[in-house]
């Protein structure tokens, strides 16, 4: 069955959480109207009246799928689920919120690069892990992890992890540590590239007033 979208408003996928907090504290800073997206209850699309917005609550990996799928128009979301995912959208602007880095993380005091043999790399972020390390040209074994991936080299499971690190206090507090940066995240701006076009002056406008405050 064909979706249906509004041709009048914008409609934005914000991700679930603290980028969805920090969103509305930027859409408050331009004067909109957020008192739906604040007192929301269980409610998932939700509207901005004085802007021509609906807002759609979503997780990460969904944000991407409604854009590439044209449901949404603008998603929000952070760097690490585009590094992980891909897709066919434009990436615009970073909101330069929800700070954090892609690291290479492991026991404390080991030398992860030595020897010959081929390591185990546990995360939750397999296709991440394996882009870095192709840029080595190294030869690695990837184990997917849901959970707490700093298990998986305390229990002998993998020789280290790639994982989002912001401050590193859970690594210190489990005897581990940063071996390597491998990438900056923070939140983005993605666009869907049909809407781009058709509705480039509400967008670019929209985007224009972020940048000012930013």
């Amino acid at each position: 069955m064909e979706m249906i979208k509004s041709n009048k408003l914008l409609r934005i996928a914000l991700t679930k959480g603290r980028l969805e907090k920090d969103t509305v504290k930027l859409f408050e800073k331009l004067n909109f109207d957020c008192t739906e997206l604040k007192d929301k209850g269980r409610k998932l699309i939700l509207q901005i009246p004085n802007a021509g917005i609906e807002v759609v609550l979503a997780k990460a990996a969904d944000v991407i799928t409604y854009i590439e799928h044209g449901v949404c128009d603008i998603g929000v979301v952070g760097k690490d689920t585009i590094m992980e995912m891909g897709g066919q959208f434009f990436e615009l602007v970073d909101l330069e919120f929800g700070k954090c880095r892609f690291a290479l993380a492991g026991k404390k005091g080991l030398s992860f690069y030595e020897g010959y043999t081929t390591k185990t790399i546990a995360t939750k972020y397999p296709n991440v892990a394996r882009k870095f390390f192709e840029g080595k040209n190294m030869d690695i074994k990837i184990v997917k992890i849901e959970g707490s991936v700093e298990l998986a080299p305390l229990l002998g499971l993998s020789n280290a992890i790639v994982d989002i690190v912001e401050t590193g206090s859970t690594l210190k507090e489990n005897g581990l540590e940063v071996y390597e940066d491998i990438a900056p995240i923070s939140a983005r701006m993605i666009v869907n590239t049909a809407s781009l076009k058709m509705k480039q002056k509400d967008i670019e406008d929209l985007i224009r007033k972020i940048e000012t405050i930013l």
